[in-house]
């Protein structure tokens, strides 16, 4: 059976988490099938990257994420819906004048 858990890196007394689907009997920081993206619970705010789409797709397939994994999936999913929409899609009401249109005939 797969989960989706959090495996520690970093050094003593510094944590730093890698989201990984594993292996629910291997050791914590065991092999692992794939990463979804890591945990900095230290920095102030928290670093959170986490591939969303990749991660639900492991739930479909009967991946159970971890109680802390759950949570971390949730601000995930927050954090996507107050995330303001991509600059290319963002449109200028006023179209923006060209210099032929500008360009004045003299009068003859």
């Amino acid at each position: 059976m797969l989960r989706i858990r959090l495996s520690r890196k970093g050094a003593k007394k510094k944590p730093f988490y890698r989201i990984v689907v594993a292996e629910r009997r291997s050791a914590r920081d065991g092999s692992f099938v794939q990463s979804l993206g890591y945990y900095n619970p230290r920095t102030d705010p928290i670093q959170l990257e986490v591939d969303l789409t990749e991660a639900e797709n492991w739930i479909k397939k009967g991946a159970q994420p971890s109680d802390t994994v759950g949570s971390l999936l949730k601000i995930a999913r927050r954090r996507k819906a107050l995330e303001p929409p991509a600059a290319s899609s963002i449109t200028t009401s006023a179209p923006v004048a060209t210099p032929e249109a500008r360009h004045v005939e003299p009068d003859s």
